[in-house]
């Protein structure tokens, strides 16, 4: 675990398998690349994507995925308040994306004892952003454009480009939890 004093470890995206696995509970991060927002009503669809055997919207090798539903952009700016969403919503999801290959989710909250196993399994690693301080980690983001489901307004899925986003690493790859109790 880190301390007060350490610096951030520097993660870009897309995340290697290696990257992931060298990252400890505790630790804080930086991320700067491209991260993917998405909220239940888009893993419902992309559930049904995989199902059906079609293409995704989006490269999931790699991905980051932020459970975030952004306010709209105020003029000048890229996106609007994107804070963190509850992450337990996407539990049901989230251990087939880390199957096919997604290496880092962000949100805020606790998860469920399959998404730690399937954070082992595939090796990778979930990721804890401060609520209720939305406004600010989107100064971290730089650009953000639609990417899928338009219709689903603040839960369609949109690339963002992040500089320096903040976030602590809650769980590790091996099984180890930031969260008190854990």
């Amino acid at each position: 675990m880190t301390s007060a004093h350490d610096e951030p470890r520097l993660l870009t995206t897309p995340l290697t398998i290696e990257a992931a696995r060298s990252l400890q509970a505790g630790e804080a991060v930086r991320i700067t690349g491209e991260i993917y927002t998405a909220r239940d009503a888009a893993h419902r669809r992309l559930m049904d994507l995989l199902e059906a055997g079609e293409p995704l919207p989006l490269p999931l090798e790699g991905a980051v995925i932020y459970y975030c539903g952004p306010t709209p952009a105020p003029p000048g700016r890229p996106i609007g308040s994107a804070g963190p969403t509850t992450s337990s919503r996407m539990d049901a999801y989230a251990p087939r994306l880390h199957a096919q290959g997604v290496r880092a989710t962000i949100g805020k909250g606790p998860r469920s004892p399959g998404v730690r196993a399937a954070l082992q399994e595939h090796g990778a690693v979930y990721l804890v952003a401060v609520g209720g301080v939305g406004a600010l980690l989107a100064e971290h983001i730089t650009a953000a454009e639609l990417v899928a489901f338009e219709e689903l307004g603040a839960e369609a899925i949109r690339k963002l480009t992040v500089r320096d986003f903040p976030a602590i690493v809650a769980y590790d790859a091996h099984g180890r939890s930031a969260f008190a109790g854990e």
